[in-house]
């Protein structure tokens, strides 16, 4: 009889320590998992704040690029003459920013 209560301790031991070690892997699991999904939001979130800041700058560009065709031939024609040809009204100083910012 004493046989057959050691038996019963000892299955109750093992089922007791398989059932710890399935939670044991459910937590590292979850953990695991837990860790990835944070790594992978911040990844986006990186990705979505460099997109709105070149939706930003495309908005800016669009915004100029409005301006310029609702402008007259003359505003048009300065704006060439200024920035592609590097010229200047008379009487007009032009400074230049070196400092690359």
């Amino acid at each position: 009889m004493a046989k057959v209560h050691g038996d019963r301790h000892r299955h109750f031991h093992f089922s007791t320590l398989m059932l710890r070690c399935a939670f044991g892997i459910l937590i590292v699991s979850m953990l695991a998992a837990y860790i990835s999904n944070r790594v992978e939001i911040a990844n986006r979130q990186q990705e979505l704040s460099s997109l709105q800041a070149q939706l930003k700058q495309q908005n800016e560009e669009n915004e100029e690029l409005q301006r310029v065709l609702e402008g007259n031939d003359d505003e048009i024609l300065e704006r060439i003459a200024r920035d592609t040809y590097g010229y200047a009204a008379p009487n007009e100083r032009v400074f230049v920013d070196m400092s690359g910012k």
